[in-house]
């Protein structure tokens, strides 16, 4: 598989979009934390601010470890916020902060985007641990049925990705309007989120890419097997 030029043809596009989406994040995350937000307010605060304007006060902000791992979870209704942009009182904090509640009103409001990706995430945890072995056994057994179900079960993280874009997206068109309209950001610093969260809007779209190139490699490698044994069957 990494010996065929056509691999990297489709994937390389993927991993270049991943690599400039990670030094943009980099790049701007370390920028924007050294620039302080208006009154002070901390990532967490921003959090608990936008939250309860929202009636959202049964939503928990707690610090967990990693950095970046700034995530929330609508199984237990818990923001958590990576150390650096909880106790942070920083632009980048701000907007990151403000994304993630931007998650916490998509599922308050029921965003249909979400909640297919929240009800297939066990679907595609799946289908990535089964995928691999019904690929290799198909192809093992000569058993093309077998191995095209494997191609099908790859395709569940082509189709996962798509439909976290609109989600990360609209996270981060909710968080920018609700920072300045909250006057926890003025109109003059609202670049400075604009471009941490695009720059990690990038990462996603990455990944979107990575999936489909895999995907795409596997489609055509099948179909390559299936013209090659027709015409040796002549």
């Amino acid at each position: 598989m990494f010996e065929d030029p056509l691999f990297w043809l489709l994937v390389a596009p993927g991993v270049l979009l991943g690599l400039y989406a990670q030094a943009r994040i980099k790049a701007n995350v370390t920028k924007y934390a050294q620039v302080p937000t208006p009154r002070g307010v901390t990532g967490a605060e921003v959090a608990r601010r936008l939250l309860d304007a929202q009636g959202l006060q049964d939503v928990h902000v707690e610090p967990t470890e990693g950095v970046l791992s700034d995530h929330y979870d609508p199984r237990t209704k818990v923001l958590r916020l990576s150390q650096q942009i909880y106790y942070t009182p920083s632009v980048a904090a701000a907007g990151i902060a403000a994304h993630e509640t931007g998650h916490a009103l998509q599922d308050a409001e029921d965003y249909f985007p979400m909640e297919a990706r929240t009800y297939i995430v066990p679907v595609v945890q799946l289908a990535s641990q089964v995928a691999p072995w019904a690929f290799v056994a198909g192809l093992m057994l000569n058993m093309n049925a077998l191995t095209w179900i494997g191609v099908i079960l790859f395709g569940s993280s082509f189709f996962f990705a798509l439909l976290t874009l609109p989600v990360e997206f609209d996270a981060s068109s909710r968080a920018k309007k609700l920072l300045v309209n909250h006057g926890i950001i003025g109109e003059d610093q609202i670049e400075g989120v604009d471009k941490v969260l695009d720059a990690a809007a990038w990462t996603y779209v990455a990944a979107a890419v990575s999936a489909v190139g895999v995907w795409l490699f596997y489609v055509l490698m099948m179909l390559g097997r299936g013209r090659s044994a027709s015409a040796s069957s002549r």
